[in-house]
C-alpha cells in the first residue's frame, strides 16, 4: 500500500511536468455535436465551448494543445490509462465518479439532463419512462437514475448513435445533457417534431477531470478556472456558442 500511495503522488507531480518538457498539453473532449463539442462541417475542425476552455489552458500553460477526441464509453479508460492528460468532455462530477478519478474543484459549469419525445407522446414526466425503452449513452451519468425510474435502458458508444436509435422508434425517449437536446430541438428542423421533457434530471457540475492523487495539477488548473469565473471568460463563451448561462 505504500509502494502504490509513492507511485501515486510520483504521478500526481509527473502530469505538470510532462507537459512542460514535451511543450504540449493533450485533452480529451467530446465531439459529438452540440455547442460544447461538435466538427465544424465547413473546415472538418473541432470547435465547441470545450475546445475553447483546451486551447486557453493551452496558452496559460504555454504548452501547444493536441485534441483527442473521445466517448463517453471511453472518455474514463483514456484518462486513467494516460492516453490524454485532462478531459473536458461533457462529464459532470458525481460521488461515484469521484471515486475512480480526481477533478478540479472549481466547476465551470452546470448542467442536467433531458429527454427527446417524440411531441405526441404520452411521456410527460421522467415517472411516464417506467417500462419504457430509453436510448442514452455508455457511461452516461443518466443511466443510474433512468434505472431507478425502472427505465429499459438502450445504451450506445455515443449520443448520436442514441439519437439516430429515438427516430428510427427504437426506442421512446433520447436522455441526454439539456445543452445538446435543447438547441437541437429549438434550432434544427429535422427535429421539429420532438419535444423536450423538463425539468431536468440530475443537474450537476461540470468539472475538468484527472487522474486519482493529481493535487498538483488540479491546483494549478483550479486557479485558471477561478481566473475564467472572474474575468467572464467563462460567460463571454456561452455568448459566443449561444449557450444558456448556468444554472447556480
Amino acid at each position: 500500500v505504500a509502494t502504490l500511495a509513492v507511485s501515486t503522488m510520483a504521478q500526481a507531480d509527473a502530469t505538470l511536468d510532462k507537459i512542460e518538457a514535451r511543450h504540449k498539453l493533450v485533452v480529451g473532449v467530446l465531439l459529438s455535436g452540440g455547442p460544447f463539442g461538435s466538427i465544424d462541417p465547413s473546415n472538418q475542425k473541432a470547435k465547441g465551448l470545450n475546445v475553447d476552455l483546451a486551447e486557453d489552458l493551452g496558452r496559460r500553460l504555454g504548452a501547444e494543445v493536441e485534441l483527442v477526441p473521445v466517448l463517453p464509453a471511453n472518455r474514463v479508460q483514456f484518462l486513467q490509462q494516460g492516453k490524454v492528460d485532462l478531459l473536458i468532455a461533457n462529464m459532470e462530477w458525481t460521488p461515484e465518479r469521484g471515486q475512480i478519478l480526481g477533478s478540479v474543484p472549481t466547476p465551470f459549469y452546470r448542467v442536467g439532463g433531458t429527454a427527446a419525445v417524440l411531441k405526441d407522446s404520452k411521456i410527460t414526466t421522467w415517472q411516464d419512462l417506467k417500462g419504457q425503452p430509453v436510448c442514452t449513452s455508455q457511461g452516461s451519468s443518466y443511466v443510474k437514475p433512468l434505472t431507478e425510474f425502472g427505465a429499459d435502458i438502450k445504451a450506445f458508444k455515443s449520443s448520436s448513435e442514441s439519437l439516430l436509435a429515438l427516430r428510427g422508434n427504437n426506442c421512446v425517449a433520447a436522455v441526454h445533457d439539456s445543452t445538446l437536446i435543447n438547441p437541437l430541438i429549438a434550432n434544427n428542423p429535422e427535429w421539429k417534431d420532438y419535444r423536450a421533457i423538463s425539468p431536468e434530471l440530475n443537474p450537476a457540475p461540470s468539472v475538468i477531470w484527472t487522474r486519482q492523487g493529481e493535487t498538483d495539477t488540479q491546483a494549478k488548473l483550479d486557479a485558471i478556472v477561478k481566473d475564467w469565473h472572474r474575468t467572464g471568460f467563462l460567460i463571454e463563451g456561452e455568448k459566443r456558442h449561444n449557450i444558456t448561462p448556468a444554472s447556480p
